[in-house]
């Protein structure tokens, strides 16, 4: 039978502008009349001409609303000429495994699902965001079109007697024809191609034998945490099944849920705090790990909830990088951070004679480089480690990084980053995040901010706080010049740079659904003193970043809402 497709009206709405990394809204806003349908419509109309005959992926972390949308994208693709759509098994795809069979396949791009790391469930969060053919989320001026488009539309296209339900819980291929042209939809296995990744990454053999230990080696105990996400399938398949990690002392909250259990998916001290816990009162587990809705974040742990930050991950990584098979065949390149993630794998790249890049925040900043063949491994403060296998920060390669670096080294993650401080140094790093402040206060924080750099009204000045001095050398507002294709990406985030080479940062995060999300990074490093408490060690300035940018004046907020 052949289905017609048809025009309908549509009105515009305002604030479908992506943010860092795609369009999140509250569930209820998509659930809106014409709302997704129109963000979908305006994706493909800003791809052109060439979405007829193409391929898509689509796929997400599962979260509420996830299948309808799916079926939403299903009747829209079809109408605009799309040739075949694949996507996971039941809608699930992680941002990692969305990335690979984008690059795996060769096809277009792919339509990710996901609100990342924001909670779930009919009340809370959902997102859409679009990738393109290298794999990684769209570029800003991608994005921008986007956003224009949504402001001038009056119609999409839909297929509205394409049957979708139930059409993604079956593995297999569906053939329509619509408008007289055959219409593919491929569900497919969701972790297959990214655990055949994983296995030609990693020697799978020998992170077994970590887990399982032999005769002269105890077994490394490990326990994840899927915090109800995406990764959990991925977990079983890769660490259960194929490492032999026990499914029911190794792994917990595994299966994905489409509220998240009604916790917050993010990897950290406070919202994972059920792994920390178990951590810390069983000292039989080695390490502990956490990631958040669709698997692109992690947080690790060691013996005794001993934090590993995502500063010292990235540094760790980077320094041990021949321990694992893939950068042994391709080499190692350069080494890249996003500006406010603190500068310890600076001083890896400088000793191994490694270029090194500073980006503004947003893992699409690292493809140029990628693409372009000078950047082998990347990291974000905010949990999120990567190399060039794929574009998007990957969680469950960074975990497995870990253990072949733990394998190799036959050490504790703690005596691991106590012998790198001891050669490198230490960067003492916090992030200081305050969700759901009030939009106006937090701009008129930041311009608070700015108007001392339009005046140099602080160069030059001291403050001090619990017997410690810093007097400012600097202040800016991050730019960034791309040096593959010259593009120039301005206002990243205010910068107070000291002269004994500490950081204040402050930025308005990009990636909430609902009011303003103001971000505070506090850097400090120490060349001898590496081991003491580093929220004792940063105290001081995180008090002169309040007093400077009066935080608690403009929104109300004696305290944050997340400390990292």
């Amino acid at each position: 039978m052949s289905l017609a497709s048809v025009i309908v009206e549509t009105k515009p709405f305002e604030g479908q502008n992506a943010g860092t990394s795609g369009l999140r809204k509250k569930v209820k806003v998509f659930m809106e009349k014409h709302y997704t349908e129109n963000f979908i419509q305006c994706i493909l109309n800003t791809l052109g001409d060439k979405i007829v005959g193409s391929t898509l992926i689509v796929g997400g972390d599962g979260r509420y609303f996830s299948k309808q949308a799916i079926n939403t994208i299903i009747r829209i693709a079809s109408a605009n000429g799309v040739s075949k759509l694949i996507i996971g098994q039941l809608g699930l795809l992680s941002t990692p495994a969305v990335s690979n069979l984008i690059r795996n396949q060769k096809v277009l791009g792919g339509i990710v699902l996901t609100a990342s790391h924001n909670p779930g469930g009919i009340r809370h969060d959902f997102g859409i965001k679009y990738n393109i053919e290298n794999g990684g989320p769209a570029p800003t001026h991608f994005t921008n079109d986007v956003y224009e488009h949504t402001k001038k539309i009056t119609s999409y296209k839909f297929t509205p007697k394409l049957e979708t339900d139930r059409l993604i819980d079956v593995l297999g291929t569906n053939t329509f024809n619509v408008d007289g042209r055959d219409f593919v939809v491929e569900v497919i296995d969701s972790t297959a191609d990214y655990v055949k990744l994983m296995k030609e990454i990693f020697d799978f053999k020998k992170l077994r034998t970590l887990i399982r230990g032999t005769e002269q080696r105890a077994a490394f105990n490990v326990l994840i945490d899927s915090m109800n996400g995406v990764t959990g399938v991925y977990v079983r398949r890769i660490f259960v099944e194929e490492l032999g990690a026990s499914p029911d002392n190794n792994v917990f909250r595994i299966v994905p849920l489409d509220n998240f259990g009604e916790i917050h998916p993010d990897p950290n001290l406070v919202y994972a705090k059920d792994l920390v816990d178990k951590i810390q009162a069983n000292p039989a587990y080695d390490m502990g790990v956490a990631f958040d809705g669709d698997g692109d974040r992690n947080m690790i742990i060691g013996k005794n909830a001993f934090f590993v930050t995502p500063s010292d991950s990235l540094a760790v990584i980077a320094n041990n990088l021949e321990c694992i098979p893939y950068f042994k065949k391709h080499g190692v390149r350069g080494f890249a951070r996003s500006m406010p993630t603190a500068a310890a794998v600076d001083r890896v790249a400088e000793k191994l004679g490694k270029e090194m890049f500073e980006v503004p925040t947003g893992w699409k900043f690292f493809g140029n480089l990628m693409d372009a063949g000078r950047l082998s491994l990347c990291g974000e403060e905010s949990f999120g480690t990567g190399s060039d296998h794929i574009r998007e920060k990957d969680g469950i390669w960074a975990v497995l990084a870990w253990l072949s670096i733990i394998e190799h080294k036959n050490m504790s993650i703690e005596d691991i980053l106590k012998e790198h401080w001891n050669i490198y140094g230490r960067n003492y790093f916090t992030r200081y995040d305050y969700e759901e402040v009030e939009s106006d206060a937090a701009d008129k924080m930041m311009k608070h901010l700015e108007n001392f750099i339009a005046t140099d009204g602080l160069i030059g000045k001291s403050f001090s706080s619990n017997g410690k001095s810093y007097k400012v050398a600097k202040m800016d507002n991050f730019s960034y010049v791309d040096p593959i294709d010259h593009s120039v990406t301005k206002n990243q985030g205010v910068r107070v740079l000291f002269d004994d080479g500490s950081r204040l940062v402050y930025r308005l995060s990009g990636t909430g659904s609902s009011g303003a999300t103001i971000r505070v990074y506090i850097d400090s490093y120490e060349k001898k003193d590496v081991l003491s408490d580093a929220q004792e060690m940063l105290k001081p300035l995180v008090n002169i970043g309040l007093e400077i940018s009066q935080l608690k004046q403009f929104t109300g907020r004696d305290a944050p809402t997340v400390i990292t």
